[in-house]
């Protein structure tokens, strides 16, 4: 653990932080007292994050049989574990603008590996599925936190990217003294989320674990980069796919006993459901 790093971001005061909506909705359900009306009723205070949720909770994905009107009865159909996820991911979004290339494709691919992740953690039984939709979503939060910290030098990355077909880790060790798993770790420890997901999101490329972990982070984390190949081998949020990734045989489909012919069909089933609601993610 770099800390250096995590004390510039623990004490730093011009990050993006995590809007006030989200906040709340997350201590009323982890105060246990919580009721639906409560629930919507701090929802319904943004606007903005109130018409997403909804949009959201009517996609196919969600797979509700009957249209979802009011904030209310979003919570009681969908339960108050997937509110609080979904109020999180339409809370976030404000933090990758402003809106341009760069954060329109961070926000696409980060948004797609929760999908992804909670997809793998429900067929495979791994892991909490909103914990994974969390892990998936905030996945590479460090990249747009660095974005935003310095945009210029955040683009020479990526150009290194491109310009050279490197890998974004490739290219940000020669850029920075640091990795956006590190940044994005804190990032989320200092936004008060549980540890799980802190340490899901550091160790989501590594995948280097202790005898003293516990399984759940384990499986957790191979999840999150499995969702984050996903999205990778489909092309999304990237320039171009990345046909050749190995999703059986890669360290995370090793870690979560997956054959090949599983692997190609939750990468079927998330593309499908990608597709089919892409618009109401990502507009």
């Amino acid at each position: 653990m770099n800390k250096e790093l995590e004390t510039a971001i623990m004490t730093a005061a011009d990050l993006p932080t995590i809007p006030v909506v989200a906040i709340k909705v997350m201590q009323l359900i982890e105060s246990e007292t919580a009721t639906a009306e409560e629930l919507a009723k701090i929802v319904s205070s943004d606007p903005a994050v109130a018409a997403r949720v909804l949009k959201i909770s009517n996609s196919s994905f969600y797979g509700c049989r009957r249209q979802i009107q009011t904030l209310s009865s979003a919570v009681v159909i969908l339960g108050f574990s997937t509110l609080r996820s979904l109020v999180v991911a339409a809370s976030v979004k404000q933090v990758y603008k402003p809106y341009g290339l760069t954060e329109k494709m961070l926000w696409e691919h980060s948004f797609a590996a929760g999908l992804a992740a909670k997809i793998i953690a429900n067929r495979t039984r791994a892991a909490n599925e909103e914990e994974a939709f969390l892990a998936g979503l905030f996945h590479d939060i460090g990249k747009i936190i660095m974005n935003s910290l310095d945009r210029v030098k955040f683009q020479e990355v990526m150009q290194h990217c491109y310009n050279e077909r490197i890998s974004f880790g490739q290219a940000e060790r020669g850029v920075y003294p640091f990795s956006h798993d590190e940044v994005g770790a804190y990032v989320i420890k200092k936004w008060n989320f549980p540890e799980i997901l802190t340490n899901a999101i550091l160790l989501h490329h590594t995948l280097e674990f202790s005898e003293l972990d516990a399984p759940a982070l384990v499986n957790l984390t191979a999840v999150t980069a499995l969702a984050d190949m996903f999205c990778l081998k489909l092309g999304i949020g990237v320039r171009e796919p990345q046909d050749g990734i190995d999703l059986a045989g890669s360290k995370p489909g090793q870690m979560l006993k997956l054959t090949e012919e599983k692997a190609d069909e939750l990468l079927e089933i998330f593309g499908k459901a990608f597709e089919e609601d892409r618009a109401l993610f990502t507009s």
